[in-house]
């Protein structure tokens, strides 16, 4: 092999080395403490989640996020920091569920409401059911018209 193609093969290896270490050293915020939402509590414990809604009677908001995903730091700077979507938010139960995480319930979550992508959020019954899905990110108005959209579904 002649000196040119040894170089090559070089280069593309030192560069797929160095892309392979720096997507696998970038820290997952998976821990309890951490949601990426601000000022907004969310669950990470879908069925504790869910027995609050069947307590409460009260929707679910299950959030599909990661922590590399811009559009989520959009969502928490545009969105869900705000007083008026603060105060709607109280009447849902919210479920912060990162993609990222390698587990069973993330995995069920995800095929259950077909989240392949973050960020997407589902509105849902205290039984699981889809409300409203919200696919990608949306405007603060367009938010709140989607969580009027499923209280009163919910209320049907």
């Amino acid at each position: 092999m002649n000196a040119r193609k040894v170089l090559t093969v070089v280069f593309f290896v030192a560069a797929l080395a160095i892309g392979y270490t720096s997507m696998n050293t970038a820290p997952v915020l998976r821990d309890e403490s951490y949601s990426y939402h601000g000022d907004t509590a969310w669950h990470t414990d879908y069925e504790k989640a869910q027995s609050i809604a069947e307590k409460e009677d009260k929707p679910m908001l299950v959030y599909f996020w990661t922590t590399w995903c811009t559009y989520c730091e959009d969502y928490n700077r545009n969105v869900y920091s705000k007083p008026a979507v603060q105060d709607r938010l109280d009447d849902f139960v919210l479920v912060a569920v990162n993609l990222d995480a390698d587990d069973p319930q993330t995995s069920r979550l995800a095929n259950q409401y077909n989240a392949d992508y973050p960020p997407q959020l589902v509105a849902t019954d205290p039984q699981g059911d889809q409300l409203v899905k919200i696919n990608g990110y949306v405007e603060r108005q367009q938010f709140l018209s989607n969580l009027d959209e499923a209280e009163r579904r919910m209320g049907e």
